[in-house]
């Protein structure tokens, strides 16, 4: 995607769902989230960003996230209002994941 590489993309609904590590927990790796974030969505996209422990502890959760927000879009094509969907963030603290929320 443009200059950077995404980890899922689909195209039709303009989505990209990141799987990110602890390393995204640092702050100057927040920084940059949010610079390739607002890249990515000037660009009609959304982004959806989920920590690797919640996919690997938490599957059922990060696929019904990403697939309400597939439904969201069908229905309401453009950028959902509000921060993205996470099913947990890393520390199961509910304040959001990544920099962004």
């Amino acid at each position: 995607m443009g200059h950077y590489i995404v980890d899922f993309i689909c195209d039709e609904a303009k989505l990209i769902v990141e799987i990110d590590g602890g390393q995204h927990g640092i702050d100057t790796l927040k920084a940059d989230d949010l610079v390739r974030t607002r890249w990515l969505e000037a660009r009609g996209y959304r982004v959806m960003r989920f920590w690797n422990p919640n996919v690997l502890e938490n599957i059922d959760g990060v696929l019904s996230a990403i697939s309400e927000e597939l439904m969201r879009a069908a229905k309401c094509p453009g950028p959902s209002p509000g921060p993205h969907p996470s099913p947990l963030p890393p520390s199961g603290r509910g304040d959001g994941c990544c920099g962004r929320g």
